[in-house]
């Protein structure tokens, strides 16, 4: 029988997936994890790097939809807990970093 990993091993497999605290419910479905995705600079069309990289909540509220699996849209990113959009923001701004 194998052995349950724990949380820290399963985010040190996949250290761009957060678990929600706060799942997001869609159509009958619930998300309880995001994966984000390494982006490039076509995910940052239109959006100001400085904005993103300063973690201004309406540039974030266009970047993930980009970068989210499954893909979050701006509504759902906009009623994000705070803890869940604090995770996130930590997790975005490690790719500038």
């Amino acid at each position: 029988m194998a052995k349950e990993k724990t949380v820290t091993e399963l985010a040190q497999e996949a250290p761009n997936t957060i678990t929600l605290k706060h799942p997001v419910k869609r159509a009958g479905q619930t998300i309880e994890q995001v994966t984000l995705i390494t982006p490039n600079t076509g995910h940052l069309r239109g959006l100001s790097l400085a904005a993103v990289a300063s973690a201004e909540v309406d540039a974030l509220i266009k970047l993930l939809p980009r970068m989210t699996m499954p893909s979050l849209t701006e509504q759902e990113v906009a009623s994000l807990s705070l803890p869940d959009m604090t995770a996130i923001t930590a997790k975005v701004i490690n790719f500038f970093g």
